[in-house]
């Protein structure tokens, strides 16, 4: 009977670039940056990592179609490592990859790293000409555009619990506005700079009623973590570690386009993840327990629709929440306190990653002038595709018990 990975995985080393449009250097030297890191916060010899796990997405902008370029980036010592991507979900999909390797044995030390070199390609949005993906949306759905889609998720909300125009738009520019107070307080954010709720609000539209700050830009930037037993962990001379309370993946079946009773309003992906992320964490009740969290806000809209998905807001209630105060820094669960996508950017393969490095540091008190105070767990939230079609990947992290 399957007993799920909670308190099996702990987290001995993370590390993370700067993010930002890092023209100096390439995706090689983005992976070193993270790794050396992270190798130096685990403390161990690079001969001790058993095997490793590689997240890169774009066709267009990555490294290679295989898992070599990590291999003879970092000079790792002959062992197995594994390419591995899922859209948004990447850089969790790499560290799913290498927690599941050690829970089940088979390794004793994993690696999981994750990059994406996006400003290369001189895009403004993710770029969509040569990949699977992209190739197949062209053919697809030649008019669609990203914001255009989690537009039609603010109009759905909207509509089914009769949100004014206003209070809706007032309500996520809240979000952006709290998310980039946040990420003034982050060094490795790509965009360090205070904006104000009229500011958001006066910003040009991009896809009503999301204007210019309700959509994250993309970045460069690489995020890695090394796992291991708690075990071993604790032989490392390990103290207070951070350790994997659950780890849950959910994809879309077609059952939001196949029938009818999905109101494009919410994500079904993440409303049955985190179910499944709760039981296997042991967690009751996520409001009162889940002490931050880092949620995939590509838009606005998708971290507030969140907030309900995640049974942390009651559904139609989010906009109180939000405007309270309660997902703010020094609110009841603050939610991106390093700033999230907002502020970071988003390279696909790395973004997942980062957001368990900004939990990892939280939980250590090593989070300088954003540490909350005496978190137990965090919780992360990656949203792939387009909320008729996604992945949802959520991890929750905190120390081991």
């Amino acid at each position: 009977m399957a007993t799920g990975i909670k308190d099996k995985v702990a987290i001995i080393g993370m590390g993370c670039t700067k993010f930002g449009e890092r023209w100096d250097v390439g995706a090689e030297e983005l992976m070193l940056e993270a790794y050396e890191e992270c190798l130096a916060d685990a403390g161990i010899e690079q001969n001790d990592i058993g095997a490793a796990w590689f997240g890169t997405c774009m066709d267009e902008v990555n490294v290679g179609k295989t898992a070599m370029p990590l291999a003879t980036t970092l000079r790792l010592p002959l062992i197995p490592v594994t390419r591995v991507e899922n859209y948004c979900a990447t850089g969790t999909e790499a560290f799913r990859g290498a927690c599941y390797a050690v829970a089940s044995g088979a390794y004793d030390i994993c690696l999981a790293l994750g990059v994406e070199k996006l400003k290369d390609t001189g895009y403004g949005g993710l770029p969509g000409g040569g990949s699977s993906s992209g190739s197949l949306l062209w053919q697809w759905w030649p008019n669609l555009t990203a914001p255009g889609s989690f537009a039609q998720l603010a109009s759905a909300y909207a509509a089914k619990y009769k949100v004014k125009d206003a209070d809706l738009k007032r309500a996520i520019a809240h979000i952006s506005a709290k998310s980039h107070a946040n990420g003034v307080l982050s060094p490795k954010a790509h965009l360090q700079k205070k904006i104000t709720e009229e500011q958001i609000m006066a910003s040009p539209i991009i896809a009503h009623p999301l204007g210019l700050f309700d959509c994250c830009g993309v970045s460069d930037g690489s995020a890695c973590a090394i796992v291991t037993t708690p075990e071993i962990a604790k032989k490392l001379g390990k103290k207070d570690f951070v350790s994997v309370k659950a780890l849950q993946l959910a994809l879309s079946s077609g059952e939001e386009t196949a029938f009818n009773d999905w109101d494009c309003d919410h994500f079904m992906t993440t409303t049955k993840c985190s179910i499944d992320a709760y039981k296997e964490a042991g967690v009751t009740n996520p409001r009162e327990e889940i002490s931050m969290m880092e949620v995939h806000d590509c838009f606005s809209i998708t971290e507030f629709s969140t907030y309900e998905d995640l049974h942390i807001s009651e559904r139609g209630n989010a906009i109180k929440d939000i405007m309270d105060g309660f997902y703010d820094l020094d609110g009841g669960l603050p939610c991106q306190p390093d700033g999230g996508l907002k502020c970071f950017g988003h390279p696909i393969g790395a973004s997942g990653l980062r957001m368990l490095y900004e939990m990892y540091l939280q939980l250590h008190g090593r989070a300088d002038k954003r540490q909350l105070e005496n978190p137990k767990l965090g919780l992360t939230h990656n949203l792939g595709g387009f909320p008729f079609q996604n992945i949802c990947s959520i991890s929750i992290i905190g120390k081991y018990d």
